[in-house]
């Protein structure tokens, strides 16, 4: 009896572990959010493009169309060509679902872009990724959508 209790509680404590850690993908695709952001701070955009699938499609907020990928790095350039960068940004991560090889992460992002003097206001938008899984295993964005917040920052 005593030995089926034992056998019982190990079972119970490693499910617990099992489900309260993150899944891998997960923790794969945030730290490529994390390097995308990575990147555009850098005004990387060779390395920047390299999360996009060739089949993109997306709304970034800056525009007032849906893109595809030969417009992805627009709004970086955008600010860029002014003589501005991208000083600080904090990243909020929210929801992050993984269903196989399709994934969709969704955070919001805390910015400030500054010009040559150093003056900028903060900004915060709403940022959701789809990305989907090759053959080969890695991810690459496929559709994605970012937005301002409302009054409230969310």
């Amino acid at each position: 009896m005593t030995a089926m209790i034992h056998y019982i509680l190990m079972v119970v404590l490693l499910t617990a572990r099992l489900f309260a850690a993150a899944p891998p993908d997960a923790e794969s695709l945030w730290s490529m959010e994390k390097a995308y952001w990575q990147y555009v701070q850098a005004n990387d955009l060779q390395k920047y493009l390299t999360l996009w699938h060739t089949d993109f499609l997306g709304w970034p907020s800056i525009s007032p169309e849906p893109l595809r990928k030969d417009h992805i790095t627009d709004w970086i350039t955008a600010h860029t060509s002014k003589g501005e960068s991208l000083q600080s940004y904090d990243l909020e991560r929210l929801t992050m679902q993984v269903t196989g090889d399709v994934a969709t992460t969704t955070y919001r992002v805390r910015q400030k872009w500054v010009d040559q003097a150093g003056g900028g206001r903060p900004s915060t938008i709403r940022v959701i990724h789809t990305w989907i899984r090759s053959p080969s295993g890695s991810w690459q964005i496929i559709s994605g959508m970012s937005a301002p917040t409302n009054a409230e920052g969310h």
